[in-house]
């Protein structure tokens, strides 16, 4: 019998604040990070997964996930990965880390970095990638992986079973279509906050060349330098490329609205995040006072329940799921699941260090096996770190590849993490050393 034997754990930082990579009106010169942690089992197999951070505090994320072992390590690998869905529960319920949150912060985060190295695990012993696994599950397996506590007013188990079954006569028909033509992406390459006006007219010159329909700009720092940007930006793709905005938390209501006013003559498709990601009524009423341009979030809504409320308000029109904010594929099955009933696009953030390898399998999962569309659905992509994970995203047209290597295409290289691991990796002391 094959049992868990340990959890590995690596801080590991990448210098993107040198090249303003990820800069935004919040995060300045961020350096794009992972607590990665490695799931080992006595025969030799392991699984990954990592929560995403931008630097300092990466190793207070790391401090959550190591006190995860005690729940874990000691049990049975086949018993495990057979229900993923228990184990989930497990977690989140156990009454000690519970107080820290309850399903919030880093503990929540350090349960979903935990999980999805499971279902990375389960995926590399099934041989199948994870959105594989999880479309050929049956709808009463996938509703097992759900907590449903708190979410009964807006979706039953009944309700989601269903809605599961009502997709099933297409999955194999859009199986097919995904791997003959991949899943729609976006770029936000382009349009980090920090780059100069040249760099932004080049990166989105190329992104439209190379296929992407919709490019994302920075803004909120300063409306004036936003006018600009965005008059740069739409010269260079013509009237008929869709350009969306992220205020990344930047603004109270009031000046989220009057912000936009000024940026309409831009014609951006949604306004990402105009104000706290908490604040439920606050996106309701700027979406009622901005249509028809959209209100789009989620890469900082922390559990199911606060989406389920941000759906029962009609205070998003795009909901971006993010796969290492809350606690794992299990709850962003939830979420997936939320979404179908509400009838809100899922177009997923995938802004950071391996965010664009981890989501790709849950919206590739949702077009087969839950919402079965990828009409205004996108995945957002940034061309930062693809090269230092085991099964990098590819991307094709201005649409995500389906991977076909198994597991959740969360290994980070060896290479890279002795290069990369803070703060007595190569990298990192070449930096101190030239510094």
């Amino acid at each position: 019998m094959t049992i868990i034997s340990g959890l590995r754990t690596a801080d590991i930082r990448f210098p993107t604040s040198t090249q303003l990579d990820g800069s935004d009106a919040m995060n300045p010169d961020p350096d794009y990070s992972a607590a990665y942690v490695v799931v080992q089992c006595d025969d030799g197999s392991e699984g990954y997964g990592f929560t995403f951070t931008t630097g300092p505090g990466n190793d207070v994320q790391l401090a959550a996930t190591t006190a995860l072992a005690p729940l874990v390590v000691g049990r049975p690998v086949d018993t495990l990965v057979e229900d993923l869905g228990g184990i989930g529960r497990v977690l989140t319920h156990e009454p000690h880390l519970r107080w820290l949150g309850p399903e919030k912060g880093i503990v929540h985060m350090a349960i979903g970095a935990v999980l999805n190295a499971l279902w990375d695990l389960a995926a590399r012993r099934a041989g199948k990638p994870v959105w594989r696994l999880l479309a050929e599950l049956s709808p009463e397996a996938l509703v097992d992986l759900v907590d449903f506590r708190y979410l009964t007013d807006a979706l039953t188990p009944a309700e989601a079973t269903d809605l599961l079954r009502a997709a099933q006569p297409g999955r194999a028909e859009r199986t097919a279509h995904l791997l003959a033509h991949g899943f729609p992406a976006y770029a936000t390459t382009p349009g980090w906050l920090g780059y100069p006006d040249d760099k932004l007219v080049r990166l989105t010159r190329e992104a439209i060349a190379d296929g992407f329909p919709l490019v994302k700009l920075k803004v909120g720092a300063d409306v004036d330098d936003d006018i600009r940007r965005l008059g740069l930006a739409r010269e260079a793709v013509g009237p008929d490329v869709l350009l969306a905005v992220d205020a990344n938390q930047r603004w109270d209501t009031a000046d989220a609205v009057a912000w936009m006013r000024r940026l309409a003559p831009f014609d951006p498709y949604w306004i990402e995040e105009p104000t706290s990601p908490d604040d439920i009524l606050a996106h309701r009423a700027i979406r009622q006072q901005l249509a028809p341009v959209r209100v789009a979030s989620g890469e900082h809504i922390h559990n199911r329940v606060m989406v389920k409320q941000f759906l029962q308000a009609g205070a998003l029109d795009v909901l971006q799921l993010d796969a290492a904010r809350v606690g794992g594929v299990n709850e962003n099955v939830a979420i997936l699941l939320l979404a179908a009933k509400f009838g809100v696009p899922v177009c997923p953030h995938a802004g950071g260090v391996g965010l664009c390898e981890l989501v790709q399998h849950l919206a590739m999962f949702d077009y087969v096996a839950v919402a079965g569309l990828d009409d205004d659905r996108m995945v957002e992509y940034v061309d930062h770190l693809h090269e230092h994970f085991e099964d990098p995203v590819v991307i094709r047209s201005g649409r995500y590849v389906a991977p076909a290597r198994p597991g959740f295409s969360a290994r980070i290289l060896d290479e890279s993490i002795a290069a990369y691991e803070y703060p007595g990796g190569s990298a990192w002391t070449a930096i101190r050393g030239g510094a």
